[in-house]
């Protein structure tokens, strides 16, 4: 059987930064260090560091008098970063900085007097922080129907942001409309996408050109994970969202020659491993990876927790 592996694939640099804040705190604070929420969407990693000594909670009520209290790479509203402040716990702010660039972003709009639209999904945690962040009332949109619904002026001053975890592809229909449907609107530059979640839909659509089947590697509430796989389907392979190789079904594979693999944004390669170790017991494998854009970005640690060059 031939496997080809997705490239780029698996941790971004936001996730790499998420996971490294929790690290360090345990290493300088001792543990336990408390999470609000899952730091990232996959219970490997989760469950990884409860073991070294996080407790993740929902909530800050949960959260002892003065204990170091770490926000998710998704970023919180602003409500909850004041009763953190209220309770003067130690915070360190894990925020992806491409997500705390959405929420400035926003900010600078509705400070232009514009009606804020954001376009995501509905209960995801990022969605959540970003219009709790924002001053003013924000109008989340899911789909073109979404848009042909408001009930918004066309000469209404709006703007639009999206969540980190859509990409280009994901959100061009929605920007159309939006722009057919308001003779004044700005939004930011394709550029400012999530470079991660493109180059990740991107690996995906080349790699549907070569195989047969499509396994991702990544967790049910991830949304870039969930994606990847609707993009397999989309390109005409059949494919699974699997969190490791314990999932493997290997009916899956009947008929199939060639295996395509990758991982979401907050999947680790080590779980990419176990899948291969997966298709190995079933057979003989060959691995190879797809040439892609290599990623180099690495964000900045918060400055209590970098470590001397």
């Amino acid at each position: 059987m031939k496997v080809i592996l997705a490239q780029p694939r698996g941790f971004c640099a936001g996730v790499v930064r998420a996971i490294e804040i929790v690290e360090r705190a345990l290493e300088k604070y001792g543990p336990p260090v408390y999470v609000r929420h899952e730091i990232v969407h996959n219970k490997h990693v989760v469950e990884s560091l409860k073991a070294k000594g996080a407790r993740f909670v929902e909530d800050l009520s949960e959260v002892p008098p003065d204990a170091v209290t770490i926000f998710s790479a998704h970023g919180v509203a602003k409500s909850v970063e004041d009763e953190a402040a209220a309770r003067s716990l130690p915070v360190l702010n894990a925020t992806c900085p491409l997500v705390t660039k959405v929420h400035n972003q926003g900010k600078r709009y509705v400070g232009q007097g514009r009606k804020l639209i954001l376009i995501g999904h509905a209960g995801h945690p990022e969605v959540e922080g970003t219009m709790g962040q924002i001053p003013s009332p924000v109008i989340l949109v899911q789909s073109e129907a979404d848009v042909e619904a408001l009930a918004l002026a066309p000469d209404t001053p709006v703007a639009y942001v999206t969540q980190t975890t859509l990409s280009v592809d994901d959100t061009q229909g929605i920007i159309a409309a939006l722009q057919r449907k308001f003779s004044d609107i700005v939004g930011p530059e394709t550029r400012d996408i999530c470079y991660a979640t493109q180059n990740r839909q991107s690996a995906v659509r080349e790699l549907s050109k070569l195989v047969d089947v499509i396994l991702v590697v990544g967790a049910t509430n991830s949304s870039n994970s969930n994606r990847l796989r609707e993009i397999g389907s989309e390109e005409g392979r059949p494919s699974y969202l699997i969190a490791d190789g314990s999932e493997l079904d290997p009916a899956w594979l009947d008929g199939m020659n060639t295996v395509g693999i990758t991982a979401g944004a907050s999947a680790p390669e080590v779980l990419v491993d176990d899948v291969i170790a997966a298709l190995r017991r079933l057979g003989p494998v060959e691995v190879s990876i797809l040439p892609g854009r290599q990623e180099k970005i690495e964000f900045r640690l918060p400055p209590e927790l970098a470590r001397a060059s």
